[in-house]
């Protein structure tokens, strides 16, 4: 135990190095701590000791919280009650939007690929999802991105939203698919990346992450995953090694095996790992699931916790079985609001992006994160390019990856509640958010500098929060049971 311990403390040591040396190189930076006068790192908030993120995954606002009564901003409806909204397929014919059958969620449909999603939004008449599944994924049912689930599919999501603050207008930070959307939370850019192929990520921001920060100036931090230790230390390896292992592995099973390379697609371990080159920086702050339960009965949660979903069964991405995940985020939020340090405690519950599903309401302009324009994997990796070049899955893979290589406008709605003992009871925000305004937070909380112009730009939203007066919710309210308990680690 000894050892262990000491080699810990030398790889914070070491981390904590790197990370002031990253924070040092990046120069002024887009903007400044939100006061300046006082030291960076200073305590801004001290009603809040603890920042939880629960980001789940691949779900519009309206695919959830559309037909949310009394609430919200949910899906216009006609005379009998019934959502309105319609997009027509290529051959002119109507889809009306619908309840989706069961709760288990069709395999490989909808899709939010880089390409689908600009399709989805079509300049802002948002009639492009039925058709962005034909084009993209001919033979597939088109008909799921107009899909919805309600309160009976969907009963501790709904609890969540009538009684914690409601964000109505929370989006995701670019049209696009999970891996861009998660490394704007913790990045404030995407760094160019627009698709889900990890093999290609071998990068890193000019002005570091969000963990850099934290790590930097001694605010704790965890990243909690559902692998085992030896899991995350070989997959963070393996991309990172050399600069090039996973880039040459990935190139020669594209080559050779095209036909695998789906199964490569969106295969996220933690999202500590979207930036693989920052191995020593995170490696050291990743936590098993089972570590988060213990830590919030305890009340020693750290300052910032990520809290990710079993990627593969409880996400909530298609094909998965909706009430898994709903399971899962309830567990968390029911541990953390149980837990001692309940009181000095603000989590978030949201959505990487949309998942393809339909949302009716227009993504406004964003203000682009930094000059790295958007580039597909075959453009920025000259070795997979050619040797994609002699199989039919450069096609696909262009097919997804084509678009514009700006982002310059937020992508879709997706659900987003506020969850504190301060929280305004009831309350609905519809301010404007992205994925980003975490960052203003814990920017706001530890006046830290930000990191990119979007970060610099963002809303924190704090609104939902009243620490003017004794808080509301100091004993956590009654929510519903979710429809299946989630029986993981």
């Amino acid at each position: 135990m000894t050892e262990l311990w000491q080699a810990d403390r030398m790889l914070d040591r070491l981390e904590k190095a790197a990370a002031r040396r990253r924070l040092a190189r990046r120069g002024a930076g887009p903007g400044t701590r939100p006061e300046p006068e006082a030291a960076i790192g200073t305590d801004r908030l001290p009603q809040v000791e603890h920042i939880v993120i629960v980001m789940m995954e691949n779900h519009s606002y309206d695919n959830y919280f559309g037909m949310l009564d009394g609430r919200g901003d949910g899906l216009p409806r006609n005379a009998e009650g019934l959502p309105s909204p319609t997009n027509k397929t290529e051959d002119g014919s109507v889809v009306r939007m619908r309840h989706f059958t069961g709760t288990r969620q069709k395999s490989g449909v909808p899709t939010q690929t880089w390409n689908a999603t600009h399709i989805q939004w079509a300049d802002g008449q948002l009639d492009g999802f039925v058709q962005s599944v034909e084009r993209t994924l001919p033979g597939l049912d088109a008909s799921i991105p107009m899909t919805y689930w309600d309160e009976k599919d969907l009963p501790f999501y709904y609890g969540l939203a009538k009684t914690f603050p409601l964000a109505t207008r929370w989006f995701s930070s670019c049209l696009g698919p999970t891996f861009p959307n998660r490394r704007f939370l913790i990045s404030g850019t995407a760094h160019g990346l627009i698709d889900d192929l990890a093999f290609g990520m071998v990068d890193y921001p000019a002005s570091g992450t969000v963990f850099d920060l934290l790590s930097a100036h001694g605010i704790s931090w965890v990243n909690y995953h559902h692998l085992s230790r030896v899991t995350v230390n070989w997959r963070l390896l393996s991309r990172s090694s050399g600069l090039n292992f996973l880039r040459v592995l990935g190139a020669l099973t594209a080559a050779i095996f095209p036909q695998l390379i789906p199964a490569l697609e969106s295969k996220l371990q933690t999202t500590a790992g979207l930036y693989p080159l920052g191995l020593l920086r995170s490696i050291n702050h990743l936590r098993p699931i089972t570590s988060f339960w213990q830590a919030a009965r305890a009340g020693k949660l750290p300052a910032v916790s990520i809290v990710d979903p079993d990627f593969g069964t409880c996400s909530e991405e298609n094909p998965q079985d909706i009430q898994v995940g709903e399971g899962f985020a309830a567990k968390v939020i029911n541990a953390v609001m149980t837990g001692k340090g309940w009181p000095k405690t603000l989590l978030i519950w949201l959505y990487d992006e949309h998942g393809g599903y339909y949302d009716h309401v227009d993504p406004p302009p964003a203000v682009e994160p930094d000059d790295v324009p958007g580039h597909s994997l075959l453009e920025r990796n000259a070795f997979l390019r050619l040797l994609l070049s002699f199989t039919s899955y450069a096609k696909q893979l262009q097919a997804a990856d084509d678009g514009p290589t700006t982002y310059n406008r937020l992508g879709f709605r997706v659900p987003a509640v506020i969850v504190s003992p301060y929280a305004r009871p009831g309350y609905e925000t519809n301010t404007v958010y992205d994925h980003t305004s975490i960052l203003k937070l814990i920017e706001r909380k530890w006046n830290l500098p930000p990191l990119t112009r979007r970060d610099a730009a963002a809303t924190d939203p704090l609104e939902a929060v009243d620490f003017d007066n004794p808080p509301h919710f100091l004993t956590p309210p009654p929510l519903p049971a979710p429809a299946r308990q989630w029986h993981g680690q």
